[in-house]
């Protein structure tokens, strides 16, 4: 049997706390409850969790501070957060501090469990036969879960690092984003969002942050590959 999952709950409306503690523990997880910002900040930091849910509206220290303080240190813990502000705008606000997904409030428990679930597989360890993946001077080690380009460590998130390793694994083919949604995030219907034109940008500003060659193009109204430049991608 598999080692019961431990999910760290930030959220301080009681009821929707109780509401979330209770199936997520029905489910089978073991849920430790932070009721406030300060509080879960304590816990995130210091605590070792397969998963962090956060509630962005705290009254004290919110969501986004607990998300920037957690990735200084942890690039690799899935982290979700649950949020009253669907704008595409606080999304991505959101997702740029280093959350790997969003649910908008109100939701349905069925689908924060689908995204947990996701998040969860995302982050395990594939077994592979082959540690290094290497494109250009891109290293990637899926056993130390590393990056390197040019000799030079690059600090990925879990969504950014399953990423990578999608387009490592199929250099110079097209990737469509319904393919990318499904290998990276685990689902295969639009999430309503321009959530992987995001990501795309935040691993292409890592991966040129010294000023090198974009390996990663679009492809006009196909998708994105993972090549050397040519005049048909941008």
């Amino acid at each position: 049997m598999s080692a019961q999952k431990k999910i760290l709950l930030v959220e301080d409306d009681p009821k929707v706390c109780s509401f979330i503690n209770k199936g997520l523990t029905e489910e089978g997880f073991d849920v430790t409850i932070a009721l406030n910002g300060k509080q879960g900040l304590a816990f995130a930091t210091s605590g070792s969790f397969d998963l962090l849910i956060l509630d962005i509206m705290l009254p004290d220290t919110n969501g986004l501070e607990i998300c920037s303080a957690v990735r200084k240190t942890n690039q690799l813990i899935p982290i979700l957060f649950l949020t009253a502000l669907g704008s595409a705008e606080n999304i991505a606000h959101g997702l740029n501090t280093g959350a790997d997904d969003y649910l908008v409030k109100p939701f349905k428990f069925i689908e924060l469990i689908a995204r947990i679930n996701s998040l969860l597989r995302r982050s395990n360890t594939k077994n592979t036969n082959e540690s290094k993946l290497i494109f250009d001077d891109i290293v990637l080690n899926d056993h130390t879960k590393t990056v390197k380009r040019n000799g030079v460590a690059i600090s990925l998130t879990t969504t950014e690092f399953k990423l990578l390793y999608l387009f490592l694994n199929q250099p110079k083919r097209v990737l469509s984003r319904t393919q990318i949604l499904e290998s990276v995030w685990g689902v295969d219907f639009d999430m309503g969002t321009n959530v992987v034109d995001v990501y795309i940008n935040y691993l292409r500003k890592k991966l040129e942050k010294n000023g090198e060659k974009r390996v990663i193009h679009t492809v006009i109204g196909m998708g994105y590959v993972l090549k050397e430049d040519d005049e048909n991608t941008k």
